[in-house]
């Protein structure tokens, strides 16, 4: 008795740490939530959904689709035809999965205002004029339809949008509105096409923390005002009804004790559809079934059968590679959305739920407890040994239950949780002490070690209060580094996305190499983009200098990867591939610190500076160089080989600012032929903003010679500014231009 009554004040607040930790599991984004979610997803994984047919169907945008009907976006009038098309062939509803905020390219508007940039358009500008407008033609299809859903995504930032809600939502019980996810934010259709659709819906997504879909929610507010998914809407319109319900706590027949708990079912016409509180229900997925898709370009095919969509719901989405509208599930971790929209219709379609029950956090709580207090007594009467296998004897029994209760009867009922937490039963306070303030210092590596160098981790290691919540003002060196023309190598990948991963990540990891050598940080890498900063967490007072060191090194490293490449795909006889990259570079004030919220923050850097960097990076393209480094940058590291390229407002700033290529290091800068050409290139661009034209015509001349004595490609640079000197010639600005190019794209 005597140890009984030593252990019980260590053991009894460790059980009480326990029912804690199941406790917390509640918090979706917690640590045990996770955990929870990957025992789950093991389960999907061993026993997925079978796949039945239901009267559902993908009508997909594939890349055989792009192959024929030509590159994303299509003309509205194509999409015109496809509604009409399925209409006719007696589609219950049909929803797209695609949001339409833009004016058609196409349209005589923007073609008019693009081509009356650059050549004139004479009499066909009323002839352009006089054509219908493509938006409204596509307008007019969805309301002679009748059955049409569009759809919309909703955003955490406010922006004042709100989406055309064409019918009303009831509510049984307590207000769902405070239980729905929030939005402040909208990107919405274009007016006429909203007006005309018989139903709009929301098609974002309420990810995991691991980014992972694994529910989807029937109804969300914006602003206060309750808007249905797009599924939602789809079934609503297929079945004709009109108000949709949303029964929660405090409903009769809920039972809720009186308490608040949520959400517990929708109606959607005859369909009544069991949710968990916020209103989701859980996706059941089966593997990937080709039998749920139709490629669009069937359907615009003269020999399409009506018989594969009449009567069902038509759901229009992508999956082409370069549309890039993928989402990681847990069976699949390339998911095209819309086939986890339409996975989400079927099972509600057919029934097969897949739930936790309102009492499965109960009985979490009773396991806890129970098996806490047994392995009390257990540890006392029989010793370490036989508690610890009485405690695993039991949790093999609940992973047994909770996998027949999952396979049997399609319930989520948690086995591990509860029993790691009865585990604490055996540690001590001191090694729990450790156990946390190690868990705490390998938290700070592992989030920094791939975006910082050694010194920086170990710096933070040794300072973690650096990572709380907030940021510092702070001059900072920005640099963004973008594979050219990746859409189009995308499309050469789209049948072997492996390659394209394997691609990426080559070229990738000895940028980021140079980077961090040259006491960068790495931001986030975006796609094919890498951001990355200096000057922060750590100071650096040559913070431009190393940057622009960093630019030339990765454009050597990438001569590397090209020859590399080149040599491969010659010794395979395969063709040769080659990569472009542009590079914008900036300096500038900026916001840098752990931003985010208390549950999850980045340590990243925000501010106009950064903008910049971004569009400079854009604008390599209109120049045809690999660099392109703002003036703050220029004057901080003068032992670099620079050309001015123009005085420039980029896209989203009304001030202009000198902006010049970077051609290599102090080496270079040094030669008299690049003096020369430095000399040369400043007297042109002055002869071309004083409107000197054959001056500054002569000189470009002269300058463009010299680059290539040099070995410096210009050519796009120079033929750039010889077609401005021309067209001014022809059509001159006027005695108040100022020189000033107006970029009108990122």
């Amino acid at each position: 008795m005597g140890y009984f009554r030593r252990a019980l004040p260590i053991l009894v607040p460790l059980v009480v740490l326990g029912l804690a930790l199941i406790w917390s599991s509640t918090d979706p984004g917690g640590l045990l939530a996770a955990f929870r979610h990957q025992v789950f997803d093991h389960y999907q994984r061993l026993a997925p959904r079978h796949y039945r047919p239901a009267p559902v169907v993908i009508v997909d945008i594939d890349d055989a689709s792009l192959a024929k009907v030509g590159q994303w976006p299509w003309p509205r009038s194509e999409l015109a035809a496809l509604v009409t098309r399925l209409h006719d062939a007696g589609a219950a509803s049909i929803a797209f999965d695609i949001v339409f905020a833009e004016p058609d390219r196409m349209a005589p508007a923007n073609v008019l205002s693009v081509w009356s940039k650059m050549v004139p358009i004479g009499p066909l500008k009323t002839t352009l004029a006089n054509l219908p407008d493509p938006d409204r033609v596509f307008a007019r299809t969805i309301g002679a339809a009748g059955n049409v859903v569009t759809g919309f995504a909703l955003l955490q930032e406010a922006n004042g949008a709100m989406p055309a809600r064409p019918v009303s939502t009831a509510f049984a019980g307590d207000d769902p509105r405070r239980f729905l996810h929030p939005f402040r934010g909208a990107i919405i259709n274009l007016p006429p096409i909203a007006a005309a659709a018989a139903g709009s819906g929301s098609f974002t997504f309420i990810p995991d923390p691991d980014l992972a879909i694994r529910r989807l929610p029937l109804f969300e507010v914006l602003n206060g005002t309750i808007y249905p998914s797009l599924i939602a809407e789809a079934l609503r319109v297929a079945q004709g009804a009109g108000t949709d319900v949303i029964k929660s706590s405090g409903a009769s027949g809920a039972w809720s004790f009186g308490a608040h708990t949520g959400v517990v079912a929708v109606k959607i016409g005859d369909a009544v559809i069991p949710t968990d509180r916020e209103g989701e229900i859980q996706i059941y997925y089966t593997p990937h079934e080709p039998a749920r898709f139709l490629p669009a370009w069937k359907i615009l095919a003269a020999d399409f059968s009506p018989a594969a969509v009449k009567g069902k719901i038509v759901l229009i989405g992508a999956s082409a590679t370069g549309l890039l509208d993928l989402r990681l599930t847990p069976l699949d971790p390339v998911m095209p959305g819309v086939e986890v929209q339409a996975e989400a219709l079927e099972q509600i379609l057919l029934g097969e739920d897949l739930h936790r029950p309102d009492w499965a956090a109960a009985a979490d709580w009773l396991f806890t407890l129970g098996l806490g207090l047994v392995l009390i007594f257990l540890v006392r009467a029989a010793g370490a040994l036989w508690s610890a296998v009485a405690g695993g004897l039991a949790v093999a029994a609940a992973c047994a239950l909770s996998w027949y209760l999952f396979s049997a009867h399609h319930l989520l009922i948690d086995p591990v949780l509860p029993s790691l937490s009865t585990l604490a039963v055996h540690l001590s306070g001191s090694l729990m002490g450790y156990l946390g303030s190690e868990r705490e210092r390998r938290a700070v590596r592992d989030a920094f070690s791939q975006y910082l160098s050694p010194a920086m981790v170990a710096e933070l290691v040794a300072h973690p209060h650096k990572l709380k919540l907030g940021g510092e003002m702070k001059e900072m060196t920005l640099l963004f580094c973008d594979i050219r023309d990746f859409t189009r190598l995308s499309e050469r990948f789209s049948a072997d996305p492996h390659r394209l991963t394997h691609l990426i990540n080559r070229f990738l990891t000895p940028m980021t190499d140079v980077i961090l050598a040259h006491a960068g940080t790495i931001d986030k890498y975006m796609g094919d983009c890498v951001m990355a900063f200096w000057n922060a967490p750590l100071d650096d007072s040559a913070h431009a200098q190393n940057a622009v060191r960093a630019a030339l090194a990765m454009t050597e490293e990438l001569r590397r990867l090209n020859a590399a490449l080149e040599a491969e795909a010659l010794a395979q006889d395969q063709p040769i591939i080659r990569l472009d990259i542009g590079i914008g570079i900036n300096t500038g004030r900026c916001v840098v610190g752990n931003l985010g919220s208390e549950q999850r923050f980045d340590y990243s850097v925000l501010g106009d500076a950064v903008n910049l960097a971004a569009r400079l990076e854009g604008q390599s393209k209109t120049y045809g160089v690999s660099m392109v480094m703002g003036e703050a940058t220029q004057a901080m590291a003068p032992d670099c080989a620079a050309l001015e390229l123009d005085l420039i407002a980029v896209k989203g700033k009304a001030e202009a600012g000198h902006i010049y290529t970077l051609l290599g290091d102090r080496v270079l800068r040094d030669r008299p032929e690049f003096i020369r050409l430095s000399e040369r290139n400043a007297a042109m661009l002055a002869a071309y903003r004083r409107q000197a034209w054959e001056r500054a015509g002569s000189l470009l001349l002269e300058c463009h010679g010299l680059a290539r004595q040099l070995g410096c490609n210009l050519d796009r640079f120079y033929w750039l500014y010889s077609e401005r000197i021309a067209f001014f010639e022809a059509h001159p600005p006027g005695a108040d231009w100022d020189g000033v190019f107006v970029a009108v794209s990122k």
